[in-house]
């Protein structure tokens, strides 16, 4: 019998829908932004994640088309087992995450005195990373 690939993406599954941040009146999220990470950026409403910021979850999709601003809905995936791009400094298995720019995640920086109010902004469980490209973790 042969090594059994391990498929954990659908475990532990939550999906939530939100608004969609606007810039300008251009909607922050298209539909090449699927797959990658978000964070919340108003009330109810998510952008892409950046620099530091801390993470909602996965967006795994969006209704209507991109030519629809102002419209769209974004679903996503703010619990379980996912996949997200990393950027440097890249995380390793076992450690936190934090936000990278442009929808990445980033090993999360060591607790220091400006963590915000709540404390510091790590998040989930590294359980594997693919190279420079992408980390799976627990959210």
């Amino acid at each position: 019998m042969g090594i059994r690939e391990q498929d954990l993406e659908l475990t532990g599954v939550v999906y939530a829908t939100f608004n969609i941040n606007q810039t300008g009146g251009v909607d922050d999220l298209k539909d090449a932004d699927i797959g990658k990470a978000v964070r919340i950026i108003s009330s109810n409403t998510v952008g892409p994640t950046a620099d530091g910021s801390t993470v909602l979850g996965k967006l795994v999709d969006l209704s209507l088309t991109d030519a629809d601003n102002g419209k769209r809905v974004a679903t996503v995936q703010i619990k379980g087992v996912m996949s997200l791009p990393i950027t440097t400094t890249y995380p390793v298995a076992g450690n936190r995450i934090a936000g990278g720019a442009n929808g990445t995640v980033k090993q999360v920086p060591a607790l220091t005195g400006y963590d915000p109010a709540g404390g510091n902004i790590a998040q989930g469980t590294v359980i594997a990373v693919s190279g420079t490209t992408e980390c799976t973790l627990i959210l």
